[in-house]
């Protein structure tokens, strides 16, 4: 991020938060606004995948999901709802994935949080549907990321980035779907966008 705002220092501007922490959220937030005036989208797009089977009792990784995948997005919800209804408008889009509509083999517990992030997001667009705020997830399958690396166990966090790297989606066919829900007319609500690379199984 550093690297692009430093391309485009008149149009970027970097800022480092904890996405746990809501306090952090709302101070860039207001920062944004005191430059900006205004708050046109949020993106949501803060996640970890440390993959593992619930036997495994991996307490503190289940906990620090739900505090980035979960609460994270609450809080980037709750930074900016007040003054996209100031301004009758405004567009929320948070990153899911298909883990969210299928549960993966070693994978309970991040699937359950992308399940509650569709839960969340479905729940804003029916709050807000009278107020203007568009809100929107997308749910890649695999992707080139680094977020095989958030998996602590050796042989599954090689065997997930194995597969990212031999059929992953680029990032930037991610952001185009992004870029696309975006561009849409103000009545024309892109609710949720499902994508996969080509060959994947589920």
């Amino acid at each position: 991020m550093e690297e692009l705002a430093n391309k485009y220092p008149t149009k970027m501007h970097a800022k480092v938060l904890d996405v746990k922490d809501s306090q952090a959220f709302q101070e860039v937030v207001n920062w944004t606004l005191t430059t900006f005036g205004r708050i046109d989208v949020l993106f949501n797009n803060a996640g970890i995948m440390p993959a593992a089977p619930l036997r495994d009792k991996k307490y503190d990784e289940w906990q620090n999901m739900l505090d980035i995948n979960v609460s994270g997005v609450l809080n980037g919800i709750a930074a900016v709802i007040n003054t996209m209804r100031k301004q009758k408008e405004g567009h929320i889009i948070t990153m899911d994935s298909v883990a969210g509509h299928v549960v993966p083999d070693g994978g309970a517990v991040y699937a359950g949080t992308k399940f509650a992030v569709r839960a969340i997001m479905e729940g804003l667009r029916i709050e807000e549907r009278e107020s203007g705020i568009k809100s929107t997830i997308v749910s890649p399958g695999s992707v080139k990321t680094e977020l095989p690396f958030t998996t602590s166990d050796p042989t599954t966090r090689e065997n997930i980035a194995k597969m990212h790297e031999e059929i992953g989606l680029e990032a930037e066919e991610v952001a185009e779907a992004v870029y696309f829900a975006i561009n849409t007319s103000s009545n024309n609500l892109i609710s949720e966008v499902i994508m996969r690379p080509i060959n994947q199984d589920d």
